[in-house]
């Protein structure tokens, strides 16, 4: 199953009528055929935009072609009036970039003037209300805009995949989670639609799938994943039914949307009900591209979305959870990582995350759940969870969050796993993000961010942050350096 958008790039050329037009055509030829050197694909839409009815015939090729998102080539000047036209009434995303000049010897008659024509492109996109991706310096010539159209494609995948995405929501938020509780309506303002239901509900579509025959399929591709890791096959009948209950859900509950992510009541009363703990289920969906969050936690589920349109890797969500003890810093990381010990902390769920992202990934049960639901006994119904170390590598920390107000907030830090044994359980890391102590006191406790965090295997907080920016959320949080004060931070501290 694959639960993301596919970026079908159109490119169309506009000129302003006092310039030479064939300047813009030759600029757009150019292009397109450096990114298709460069193993792209991309359609190259043969009316060039001097008038509005250009404009209306570029957005009927653009449509005919099953064109998604759009670059708005500044050829020349460009007409500030019919462009920015047809970028108000594209339905998906819009990059407008600026041709350079080539050469000297264009200088004479033919220069293009596109410099100053993204100037008035900006001003009238601006009038018109458009929300377009403009690069940080968006002028270049055609090899410099394939570079643009590179870090353009997975903001644009982001943007299509929540226009189109359900969040499907099982349970109330737990009480000790009201962390996890925020208003929807900015959701909806989003273009996400959300289909919350009780638990009753998935228990009623869990039972109706006993005995349903593709469960020993699904067993055996389990089976396959764990390996030696394998450590509680008698679950895995429970768990197989499980997975199917919710790809059968999805499928039929998707409705009007094309996308679909779950945030599913997962305890304390799901283990005596269900008889297991949801947590390896819900990995094998996030690498399917169908993130489940943990507790309820809707934002958290497009958290992992988001992450899953950026990077096309399968994301996972995690609690920012513990000290890493100073015992252990000065053994493992003092001296060999440019780190200090509050640039640290461990990352911890307990086992959501894929199994291609943990170093050792064996099936166990949740020791925290054990404790209190099955204290003197072996376990059974807290058996499902997948454990081990997080993979060392580069990260990016990630949240978008509804705040009370019903505003948008969202933050953005890169980092990474340290190849350092957490001697823990769960799925855990020992994660490193420069000057993580400043930030998880600014923008985390300052900013009342929940918990959990979002965790992109890469990093991309270029594309984040971006398609953050692109989709109006103003206050954009990031780890900020030394020497760069948050607003509320002490300056004497």
């Amino acid at each position: 199953m694959f639960n993301i958008p596919e970026v079908r790039l159109g490119v169309v050329a506009v000129s302003r009528d006092c310039f030479p037009i064939d300047l813009s055509e030759r600029r757009r030829a150019a292009l397109c055929e450096a990114y298709r050197k460069q193993g792209g694909q991309i359609v190259e839409i043969m009316t060039t935009i001097e008038n509005e009815n250009d404009a209306m015939k570029a957005l009927d090729e653009l449509e005919a072609a099953g064109c998604n998102a759009l670059v708005l080539f500044l050829g020349n000047f460009g007409p500030e009036t019919p462009e920015t036209l047809l970028a108000q009434k594209f339905p998906g995303p819009v990059m407008p970039v600026a041709a350079a000049e080539e050469f000297t010897e264009i200088l004479k008659s033919d220069r293009g003037d596109a410099y100053c024509g993204m100037l008035n492109c900006s001003y009238n996109l601006g009038i018109r209300n458009v929300r377009a991706y403009i690069p940080e310096y968006p002028v270049g010539t055609a090899e410099d805009i394939c570079k643009m159209i590179d870090d353009f494609i997975p903001v644009a995948r982001i943007i299509l995949g929540l226009s189109k995405l359900k969040v499907i929501a099982f349970g109330p938020r737990p009480n000790d989670f009201v962390a996890c509780n925020a208003p929807i309506k900015p959701l909806f303002d989003l273009g996400i639609a959300v289909e919350e239901n009780s638990e009753l509900d998935l228990l009623v579509a869990y039972e109706a799938h006993k005995d349903d025959p593709r469960i020993p399929e699904v067993m055996a591709d389990m089976e396959k994943e764990l390996g030696e890791g394998n450590k509680m096959p008698g679950i895995l009948p429970r768990l197989a039914q499980f997975e199917l209950t919710l790809l059968d859900w999805a499928e039929d509950h998707k409705g009007a949307s094309e996308y679909v992510a779950f945030a599913n009541k997962c305890w304390p009363a799901f283990e005596e009900k269900f008889g297991f703990v949801p947590c390896y289920v819900n990995s094998r969906l996030a690498s399917k591209m169908m993130p489940v969050s943990c507790e309820v936690d809707i934002y958290g589920a497009v958290t992992e979305y988001i992450i899953a349109c950026a990077t096309m890797v399968p994301p996972t969500l995690l609690d920012i959870n513990n000290t890493v003890p100073s015992d252990m810093f000065n053994a493992n990381i003092a001296g060999k990582y440019d780190y200090t010990l509050q640039d640290t902390f461990m990352g911890f769920h307990c086992g959501n995350t894929p199994a291609c992202h943990l170093v050792k990934p064996e099936m166990k049960y949740q020791l925290i759940m054990k404790r209190s639901l099955e204290p003197d006994s072996e376990p059974d119904i807290t058996r499902g969870t997948l454990e081990g170390d997080i993979r060392p590598g580069d990260i990016t920390f990630f949240r978008l969050q509804g705040a009370a107000d019903c505003s948008l907030h969202s933050y953005v830090a890169q980092g990474e796993v340290l190849p350092v044994a957490t001697q823990s359980f769960g799925g855990i890391g020992i994660f490193a993000i420069p000057e993580m102590g400043r930030f998880y006191r600014h923008v985390l406790v300052a900013g009342r961010y929940p918990h959990h965090g979002g965790v992109a295997f890469g990093k991309v907080g270029k594309a984040l942050f971006s398609a953050m920016k692109l989709l109006g959320v103003e206050d954009v949080a990031f780890n900020q350096p030394k020497g760069m004060l948050y607003k509320d931070e002490n300056p004497f501290a």
